[in-house]
């Protein structure tokens, strides 16, 4: 027999009211007859529960019981301690909240606990965004919590990346994910649901509107098919390249993993002297020209044709940049 289990139990008809022997075991993984076991164990340990026969019956705590915060474990503990790191939480304006909730999670902790769980909170800090760049402020993020928590639709004013630039839009906010340090916004508009970048958001304002949000819509599940998408989309081409034995060392740092996973999946020797010629996706030759100079003379362009001018044409415009005399400043 499981203590943990027993107490999962408990937790669950307490926060979900009446459940049957079938939603418990589901939920805990175990047999019926397991879950039926487990009921019996807390009956008999005084717990005041009662089952409800028929269709639509199952099991049921007394009105009016509930139980304190117990029998956490040292790593439980440890988790909800980790959930409420202080970045994320500030961005979406709960920073209070989240500082109360740990206080009081601390202090219904026992001693043995409560200072494990003190010590990991102290050693652990999660800094989102990613290096060489500053976080990006979103004045209109908490704006867009509350739309999402109560349900409310939004008027907002974005600035997007095609024409025309600036549009208006009311927005149904499904969800928020926070991505490498950046907010984004899942919203229903014009009957599509769609990904708006928070700091792109110049202007909003909650309107008078209510909605539901479906009831078979997963956040997790879109965003994973958001990003399978994005990848689909985004790579629209390939190149092949000459690379020297420090330029393929010097890829993770200048490239996106998918180039660096291709250059390892086709790279064949090229000479005796370590270079290799790869073929890796591009999104446009603008982009790939940009990616591709960070690698300076490591790396060479064989094809296509648009590409290798494209390099051979901003290698030009720096040799005359840098070739034409400069008088020194005063």
């Amino acid at each position: 027999m499981s203590a943990g289990r027993l107490l999962s139990v408990l937790l669950l008809l307490q926060s979900r009211g009446r459940m049957s022997a079938r939603g418990l075991a589901d939920e805990l993984g175990v047999s019926v007859r397991t879950a039926y076991r487990d009921v019996a164990r807390l009956q008999a340990a005084g717990v005041p529960l009662y089952a409800e026969p028929g269709r639509g019956g199952g099991y049921q705590l007394v009105d009016g019981y509930r139980t304190r915060l117990t029998g956490m474990s040292e790593g439980e503990a440890r988790a909800l301690l980790l959930a409420g790191l202080p970045g994320p939480a500030a961005d979406l304006g709960l920073a209070a909240e989240v500082t109360a909730a740990r206080l009081k999670l601390l202090a219904a902790l026992p001693p043995g606990p409560r200072e494990e769980a003190a010590r990991t909170a102290a050693v652990f800090h999660l800094d989102a965004p990613g290096w060489y760049r500053e976080p990006e402020p979103a004045p209109s993020l908490p704006l867009f919590v509350d739309a999402v928590l109560t349900q409310r639709a939004v008027d907002v004013h974005y600035r997007r990346w095609r024409a025309p630039q600036e549009v208006r839009r009311r927005l149904r906010p499904y969800g928020l994910v926070l991505k490498s340090g950046v907010w984004y916004l899942v919203a229903a508009a014009r009957s599509r649901t769609a990904t708006y970048r928070v700091t792109q958001v110049l202007d909003a304002v909650l309107s008078d509107e209510r909605f539901d949000r479906p009831a078979d819509f997963d956040l997790g599940a879109y965003w994973a098919s958001y990003l399978e998408d994005f990848q689909a989309r985004r790579f629209t081409g390939t190149a092949t390249v000459r690379l020297s034995p420090r330029g393929r060392r010097r890829l993770p740092d200048n490239v996106p993993p998918e180039v660096v996973r291709a250059v390892e999946a086709t790279a064949t020797a090229v000479g005796d002297d370590g270079w290799v010629e790869a073929v890796i996706p591009t999104e446009s030759a603008e982009h790939a020209c940009g990616e591709l100079l960070r690698l300076g003379v490591d790396v060479e362009v064989v094809a296509p044709a648009g590409l290798r001018q494209a390099m051979a044409d901003t290698v030009g415009a720096l040799a005359r940049a840098y070739g034409s005399p400069h008088a020194a400043p005063a």
